[in-house]
């Protein structure tokens, strides 16, 4: 063999050994985001409620008070924060379209991990759904979950079962389905439903979701490779279903809100509100205390339900040595209204709907109990893992790494955040700044005062005394709006 030949060899073997010591020091990724949640959880200011595996991940790490989504409904947000890009770029405005379909070829998060050396998987509800999910092109391993069935509804399927035989048959499945939502308000679905469930934590699609993540952990399934694991709770999204011990933390009569003012609707864009308060079983404009309050326990049951489950995956973490060499995010896809405005559910722009949790730890990094108040948007996320793990991003990603903050709490963040959400063909479109929230809707616009007026009661875009921030607001709004298109035209 020539000495040319053996040199490469030998180049080729180095670079190799170089390249797989590498791949083993590079810290390994948690990622979780729950689903629906909004910022009713202890790390977020919210009192009534009790998340102490929020508080532990908190105190070890890295508090962003400030972090919004870039639209608030499921798939348009998965399909921003997965692959960098505002919801413009990626033409997914809707839980309808893939971006597969829409923007053919955009390399996702998962993605950019698994080919670039990294174990990848994937336990629940992470990308929007199955049909939307983007297989073994992301993930070595993807797995999903569904409770199982509850004892009230075993009961009922029996008895109908009886009747009519059984509701797997073609001829009964209609049927079934008719009657399945009038048994109880657990059976409900996404109507929603809600209740305790009967039970374990277990028995729930959250606690197989912790479960398989512990098992990757302890079983090493990563092999030699560093991991990327991203595990989606499905909860608090509808129907609230949990185990009854959690319902027991709430009494209904104890839980405290803030009632908007009566003539809201008088003063806001039509176009600002969505009827899903219907679907609740509200009447607009109408305040319904009784009912609220049922709505508002069993959101805050499965709020602590999945806390349990996120507490068993972060002591897995330190029970197996993974702790210091782990960067964890936790997080949630959108906000969620819970009568405030009148408005129940998803798809607005209010605060309450943008915001989200969010807490991060890089070992070595954070300083453990630290806040941040700076801006940042979920399309951050992105382009800071790449960093923080040595990988190379793409290049169209249009979110901001949040490595400087992640440094030092009193790093700054964005002057302006930005989300958008459908209205028929049309976007209706929200800025916010450190102390202002503008909204722009095809029928008039939004401005609340968020130091003044943090539960956006009074709508000030017509107020004289402000128009010199509505203006400072609409230049703005429309600077950000030739950003979050630029990727879609290169």
């Amino acid at each position: 063999m020539k000495r040319s030949q053996c040199l490469l060899i030998l180049a080729t073997l180095v670079s190799t050994l170089t390249c797989s010591l590498a791949a083993e020091k590079r810290p390994n990724v948690l990622f979780i985001v729950c689903d629906d949640l909004n910022t009713h959880v202890s790390t977020s200011g919210y009192q009534q409620i009790k998340t102490p595996a929020w508080d532990k991940l908190a105190a070890a790490g890295m508090t962003f008070s400030r972090a919004y989504c870039q639209y608030p409904v499921c798939g348009p947000s998965r399909a921003s924060f997965l692959h960098g890009l505002y919801p413009e770029s990626t033409g997914v405005v809707s839980n309808t379209v893939d971006i597969r379909k829409a923007r053919p070829g955009t390399v996702s998060l998962p993605q950019a991990f698994k080919e670039q050396g990294y174990w990848t998987a994937a336990t629940g509800k992470v990308f929007h759904n199955e049909k939307f999910d983007h297989g073994e092109v992301a993930w070595n391993e993807v797995v999903r979950f569904k409770n199982d069935e509850m004892p009230i509804e075993a009961k009922a399927r029996k008895e109908f079962e009886a009747k009519h035989g059984p509701v797997a048959e073609r001829k009964n499945r209609k049927k079934w389905k008719a009657f399945l939502p009038t048994i109880a308000t657990q059976t409900r679905g996404q109507q929603p439903g809600y209740g305790p469930s009967g039970l374990t934590d277990a028995q729930h699609a959250d606690g197989k979701n912790a479960k398989q993540a512990v098992s990757w952990i302890e079983n090493k399934s990563s092999g030699k490779k560093p991991f990327f694991m991203a595990v989606g709770i499905h909860k608090p999204h509808g129907p609230f279903l949990a185990p009854d011990a959690y319902f027991e933390m709430y009494p209904r009569e104890k839980l405290k809100f803030a009632e908007p003012p009566s003539d809201f609707w008088d003063h806001a864009p039509r176009s600002a509100m969505v009827k899903r308060y219907e679907g609740f079983g509200f009447e607009f404009g109408i305040e319904n205390d009784s009912l609220r309050r049922e709505y508002m326990q069993a959101y805050h049951a499965c709020i602590s339900f999945i806390d349990a489950q996120i507490g068993t995956i972060l002591a897995s973490l330190k029970k197996n040595g993974l702790w210091e060499n782990t960067i964890v995010i936790l997080t949630s896809d959108h906000g969620y209204q819970l009568g405030e405005h009148f408005m129940w559910g998803k798809v607005t722009l209010f605060e309450v709907c943008n915001r989200v949790p969010l807490i991060v730890r890089v070992p070595g990094m954070t300083t453990a109990g630290s806040s941040s108040e700076g801006l940042v948007e979920m399309v951050d996320y992105f382009p800071t893992l790449t960093e923080l793990c040595g990988l190379k991003a793409p290049e169209i990603l249009q979110g901001r790494s949040l490595v400087p903050m992640l440094k030092d709490a009193k790093a700054p963040g964005k002057d302006v955040v930005y989300t958008v959400v459908s209205r028929g063909k049309q976007l209706g479109k929200a800025i916010r700044t450190q102390r202002w929230r503008y909204a722009k809707w095809a029928d008039g616009e939004e401005l609340y005062d968020l130091v003044n007026d943090i539960e956006e009661h009074h709508n000030l875009a017509r107020s004289k005394r402000q128009k010199t921030i509505l203006m400072e607001m609409r230049a703005h709004l429309a600077n950000r709006e030739t950003n979050a298109t630029n990727a879609a035209k290169n």
